[in-house]
């Protein structure tokens, strides 16, 4: 009869001493994970090297690159996605500049840019932001490419300002309205209540890891290099809150019929294995704009000119060429 009694209190001691091991190597991880901003001067000597520059728009110091031929009348604009900055492009950009002149930018809220100061992450502000980018650099008309966020900050000019775009190229471009088989970890963590606050200050490396890899197809094309770069540039002062304040804005759909009347050349290049934006995407832009040509990559994820590059950019040359 004793032994009938002690047993679950023996038991219950066990798992109380196995909840406090596993409270405290919890406490001890999230210890370590806590990091502190990074102020941009730290990081320009590895990431803002030649030919960077830094332009005043809209009260932030935006640090860009231009590239290529000075001359060009026609120059190709690239925009990065979530999380990302103009580094994605280096490859398209090691290439496009012997033949066109090439502008790419860390968007506000990331890269060495920082946070939007008035905190307005809308689309219609960052199409407020590439319009002042554009006039500050004296492009009357560009050839548009974006890719993700950047995608669909990319459509949306075109549509608030047509007579600035020549073509348009969507790269697994945001905007339109699908369901996520799998977001990146850090994306998951930043649209939850309370616990994305944490993220602000907790951001382990292995998550940065995480998140590349879920939107990559080859997982082993995932460098430390690569890891690097997208960790630090996260820890840039401002821009993990500024995460956390784009991802509470709600989506605008209210402009996707207008698609139909984009009268531009508009490229849809799109990686067969993209778990964020699914091709069912790119097949409804190709549906809705009347003048497109849609390549799928295969064994690519979301992020073609970065998995895939010669892929990527050859698509994108032939498309410009014709």
């Amino acid at each position: 009869m004793y032994l009938k009694y002690q047993f679950p209190k023996i038991m219950t001691r066990k798992l109380k001493y196995v909840l406090i091991f596993i409270l405290s190597l919890t406490l001890i991880v999230a210890l370590f994970s806590i990091k502190k901003d990074i102020p941009v001067d730290d990081l320009k000597p590895k990431y803002a090297s030649e030919p960077s520059k830094f332009v005043d728009i809209m009260n932030m110091d935006v640090h860009y690159r231009a590239e290529g031929i000075s001359d060009d009348s026609l120059p190709v604009v690239l925009l990065h996605g979530t999380g990302a900055s103009l580094h994605t492009f280096d490859y398209w950009t090691d290439v496009l500049k012997d033949s066109k002149k090439v502008f790419r930018m860390d968007l506000p809220g990331f890269g060495l840019t920082g946070p939007f100061t008035d905190g307005d992450y809308t689309i219609s502000h960052y199409v407020e932001f590439l319009n002042e980018f554009l006039k500050k650099n004296d492009v009357q008309k560009c050839i548009l490419a974006g890719n993700s966020l950047g995608g669909n900050i990319a459509w949306n000019f075109a549509l608030k300002h047509p007579e600035k775009i020549k073509k348009l190229v969507l790269i697994d471009a945001a905007g339109l309205k699908y369901k996520e088989s799998k977001p990146p970890l850090a994306f998951r963590v930043a649209r939850m209540p309370l616990l994305n606050q944490l993220l602000t200050i907790i951001t382990p490396k292995s998550m940065a890891r995480k998140s590349v890899e879920d939107v990559y197809s080859i997982k082993s094309k995932v460098s430390d290099s690569l890891v690097d770069r997208y960790y630090e540039l996260t820890l840039r002062e401002g821009n993990r809150q500024a995460m956390v304040d784009r991802f509470k804005v709600n989506p605008d759909y209210s402009n996707i019929p207008k698609l139909k009347g984009v009268e531009c050349p508009v490229l849809i290049l799109w990686g067969s294995d993209d778990l964020l934006i699914p091709v069912s995407s790119a097949v409804e832009f190709s549906q809705l704009l009347p003048k497109d040509t849609l390549v799928v990559i295969n064994d690519c994820g979301h992020v073609p000119m970065e998995e895939c590059p010669e892929e990527s950019l050859n698509a994108l040359l032939s498309f410009i060429k014709n």
